[in-house]
């Protein structure tokens, strides 16, 4: 009986020690199918990597491709002055839609053109310009430009004011302008022909082209 005992003594404590001292037993998780897949290497953008055929990690859109939720990007360059003049809007925008135009350009326009687009923006009243940044609310020079001229400002910069092509896309370019017009519209400006009840109607929801014809002005 006691034999017995010991026996069962002498097991119980050898399963004891082994579960609490499994060597490395525990450490090692197993055998994994595919390794490769499971801790696949990581590539930092901007670095080499071999599987590309450039070497880069970062890499362009495929040539001929538009991101989900953009519009159709500007096929005119910056020596097309003439056609930029004759562009016009392919979206049209509902109270949404000019609301967000607003919100634009006070983000990014109102500090050197004021956020009452008559030019006397922070930057301005600061002193910090010489030059009185363009009046857009009554400058007879601006308040009948025409709005692909406008557009062309934007893409590529006029005089002190750089380029904004990288901070807003073509349909945010569009929803300021179509704000800037219709502010300059109810002071004197042309009639506003970009708001809500064409073929495309912008505001809360994506912007679509108002057609295919209209997307890009035609040279």
């Amino acid at each position: 009986m006691k034999k017995k005992y010991l026996v069962t003594l002498m097991v119980a404590g050898a399963a004891t020690f082994a579960a609490c001292n499994s060597g490395d037993t525990r450490r090692n998780p197993g055998k994994t199918y595919v390794p490769d897949m499971t801790y696949s290497v990581a590539y930092d953008a901007y670095t080499k990597n071999p599987v590309t055929h450039d070497s880069l990690t970062s890499q362009k859109p495929v040539e001929g491709t538009i991101a989900r939720g953009h519009a159709l990007p500007d096929h005119l360059t910056e020596a097309d002055t003439s056609a930029y003049i004759a562009l016009q809007s392919p979206f049209t925008f509902n109270d949404a839609g000019l609301a967000e135009g607003k919100r634009l350009f006070n983000i990014y326009c109102g500090i050197c053109h004021g956020t009452q687009l008559d030019g006397n923006g922070p930057l301005y009243a600061s002193g910090k310009f010489a030059a009185m940044p363009a009046n857009l609310k009554s400058g007879a020079a601006y308040i009948h430009m025409p709005v692909g001229k406008m557009y062309h400002a934007i893409m590529y910069g006029k005089n002190m004011m750089g380029s904004y092509a990288a901070q807003l896309d073509v349909h945010q370019r569009w929803a300021v302008l179509a704000y800037i017009k219709k502010v300059q519209s109810e002071n004197g400006g042309d009639a506003f022909t970009m708001g809500e009840g064409g073929a495309a109607k912008v505001g809360a929801e994506a912007a679509k082209p108002a057609t295919a014809d209209t997307t890009v002005a035609k040279k």
